[in-house]
């Protein structure tokens, strides 16, 4: 097992807020989630108000210090979770600093982060915010961002499947690993879903040799799903998948009958881009359900 998922199994779920209604379905969502795992539950608002302005301007003005508003703003999301589950241990921080920035330095002790999309108004939040984007391709730990109709809750599952998207060339399959896990903790079937394309130029038009290089290419995405899965657990119900077309279009499509997307993102080091595939950034923009972006070596 890779050791930082290793590490990360037992540590709290973080969530992000950040007051707006998005981050408080968030909230709610990474509740059921903690409660799923049986671990604490961290609220994390961070913001730079008090960092540049700072408490001096605020009295010149007549207003209360950053600090204060900021307080009630995690307070109010930690109370949330502790109506919405009474037994769940939740702490709430707030961190004067770029919300991209903090939110991946508390992943490194998470045993993942939840943030929800940006905007307040119904056609804002169908956009992703920078910070969704930014923490889902630059943390260590697997990322869910709060995408589609999930009607704030994590359970009871509504459409009875989570998800996972099988690449090319799975050597360490983190992805796989942690849908398993979640499809066990909701006691749902897993689906594997394979993409796969025949390309133009193995195409031919001799009669003989029709349809033998797709069947190639549709024989191949088969073994790429089973080595995926060789080591799921008998328990888990898996259903498998393999679908011709471009994989973002196959997601996105599977998503529609999800209660969880997951996908993998390669990191690789000494880059500091953004550290995600056409697949995945697809799937952040455009999934019809939560997205669990997991990180894995290239």
């Amino acid at each position: 097992m890779n050791a930082a998922v290793e590490r990360a199994l037992g540590g709290p779920l973080v969530v992000g807020v950040d007051g707006s209604e998005p981050s408080l379905r968030a909230v709610d969502w990474a509740a059921d989630e903690a409660v799923l795992r049986g671990v604490p539950l961290r609220v994390v608002y961070a913001c730079l108000w008090e960092r540049y302005e700072g408490a001096a301007l605020a009295r010149d003005i007549g207003k209360p210090t950053a600090l204060p508003l900021a307080q009630d703003v995690a307070g109010a999301a930690a109370e949330r979770a502790r109506v919405r589950h009474p037994d769940l241990k939740v702490t709430a921080d707030v961190v004067f600093e770029e919300p991209e920035y903090a939110l991946v330095r508390e992943g490194r002790n998470a045993s993942a982060l939840v943030v929800g999309t940006r905007g307040r108004s119904g056609i804002a939040e169908m956009l992703l915010g920078s910070v969704s984007l930014a923490v889902a391709a630059h943390a260590d730990c697997p990322v869910i961002v709060l995408r589609g109709s999930h009607d704030k809750r994590a359970t009871p599952p509504v459409r009875r499947r989570v998800v996972v998207g099988v690449g090319e060339e799975v050597k360490e399959p983190e992805a796989v690993r942690f849908a398993v896990a979640e499809a066990r903790r909701r006691g749902v079937p897993l689906e594997a879903v394979r993409a796969w394309r025949c390309p133009a130029h193995e195409s031919t038009d001799h009669p003989l040799m029709s349809g033998e290089p797709a069947r190639l290419h549709e024989e191949r995405a088969v073994e790429e799903v089973e080595a995926a899965l060789r080591d799921v657990p008998a328990d888990i119900e898996v259903r498998r998948r393999t679908v011709e077309g471009h994989a973002r279009q196959v997601l996105l499509a599977a998503s529609h009958e999800a209660d969880l997307l997951v996908v993998g993102a390669r990191r690789r080091e000494g880059h500091f881009g953004l550290q995600l595939g056409r697949v995945a950034h697809a799937a952040l923009h455009h999934s019809a359900c939560p997205v669990a972006v997991v990180p894995q070596q290239a």
